[in-house]
């Protein structure tokens, strides 16, 4: 495996290096707001993410070794980026849990779900102020390196 083009350390390296580079790039851009808050879409993101990954253990025990760290990890990730939602609108009202997934999904739709999450994540931190890049950056690096364990 020393000689794949995408290794596990290779990917992990790489997105260590996303927050210091997203940082650098979102410092010149506005950061008034011009609509809703970014955050609350990627939080409704973490929460669907959470849920599916959980209804996949459902579906099939045998991926819970593999996917309970994800339902975990997005189910923090949805507390921290409603933490910050909440921080700038204390006045916002508590979302609704994120409604179970219609079918049974397994580890390929799970995957999927993770890596749109983590790209949109990823997107969003361009037009954020630097305060709140470093949260979503990490947000985005946990999802492509998820999505890239989970292939």
């Amino acid at each position: 495996m020393a000689g794949a083009a995408w290794s596990r350390r290779r990917v992990l390296a790489g997105l260590l290096l996303l927050p210091p580079a997203v940082a650098g790039c979102s410092l010149g851009r506005a950061t008034g707001p011009s609509g809703p808050d970014p955050l609350i879409a990627l939080a409704d993101a973490a929460r669907a993410d959470a849920a599916l990954a959980a209804a996949a253990v459902a579906a099939d025990h045998g991926l819970a070794a593999a996917l309970q760290p994800l339902v975990d990890a997005r189910t923090r990730h949805a507390a921290a980026l409603e933490a910050e939602i909440t921080r700038l609108d204390p006045d916002r009202p508590t979302p609704a849990p994120a409604p179970p997934p219609t079918s049974r999904p397994g580890r390929t739709e799970v995957q999927r779900a993770v890596l749109a999450s983590g790209r949109a994540a990823g997107e969003a931190a361009f037009g954020l102020p630097p305060e709140r890049v470093g949260l979503v950056a990490s947000v985005a690096a946990c999802c492509s390196a998820y999505a890239e364990v989970l292939k």
